[in-house]
């Protein structure tokens, strides 16, 4: 006799019910075969840092097309006001890989980032260009990788060019916002910076230069060459710090 039959008879005898051999659990197949990937994993509801990404080109006053990896700022900037008024959130880690975009959009996200209460960290993972430098210089402590780069170019415009002296004053105003923004919130000098900015050569029909990660800190513009778990480790001992400080003024 089979041994199945003889194991499905004893169990009858037994009073029990024969085994049924489990069947493999089809969801996460299901899900592959669908979708193409499986569940993301969240951060746990009890952790004390909040992970922000900014890829993609960061999105402003025109919607682009659908196609492109954006980052919208109006989607950024209710999650750093959530950010802030969370008190369980006790840090903030940004991470970059944009190539730039629309500038007072990529201003109001660096603003906000400077003005939290809370430690930030950021790390340049492949790129932070054009308005990505100041989002990555905004941040209490900055990380880039050593394949990391940056470009730092002057305010250009695109598409319809407007002849007129108030359009290329409004831009010359709104570059130096750029570069005073990043001289106060990183350790480059102003002469350095602009000298990167107007640099003849470095780019293909284009002036700026475009950085790499070590060089990113030798100027002075980022802190430290560094991966994830640098800036993990960073974050985590200015929160620690953080709270020494605040116990210390309560007591």
């Amino acid at each position: 006799m089979d041994s199945y039959l003889l194991k499905h008879e004893f169990d009858n005898q037994e009073g029990g019910e024969p085994q049924k051999e489990e069947k493999p659990q089809s969801n996460l197949i299901e899900k592959i075969q669908q979708l193409g990937q499986t569940n993301v994993p969240q951060l746990s509801s009890d952790t004390k840092i909040h992970c922000l990404t900014i890829v993609g080109q960061i999105e402003g006053h025109m919607a682009l097309p659908p196609q492109n990896k954006t980052t919208k700022y109006e989607h950024i900037i209710p999650q750093l006001v959530a950010i802030e008024q969370n008190p369980k959130i006790e840090g903030v880690l940004i991470i970059l890989n944009t190539v730039g975009g629309d500038v007072e959009a990529g201003l109001a996200i660096s603003e906000m980032l400077a003005t939290l209460s809370k430690p930030t960290v950021s790390i340049v993972l492949g790129g932070g260009h054009s308005i990505g430098v100041p989002i990555a210089v905004s941040c209490d402590y900055s990380f880039i990788t050593e394949t990391a780069t940056m470009t730092i170019h002057p305010i250009r415009l695109t598409g319809l060019v407007i002849g007129v002296p108030q359009t290329f004053e409004y831009l010359d105003k709104m570059q130096e916002r750029v570069v005073n923004f990043v001289i106060k919130h990183s350790k480059i000098p102003e002469k350095t910076f602009k000298e990167l900015m107007f640099a003849k050569g470095n780019l293909t029909r284009d002036i700026g230069t475009n950085v790499v990660g070590t060089d990113a800190v030798k100027y002075g513009l980022i802190d430290e060459v560094g991966g994830i778990g640098h800036a993990m480790k960073k974050l985590n001992e200015m929160i620690d710090l953080q709270k020494e400080e605040n116990e210390g003024l309560i007591q």
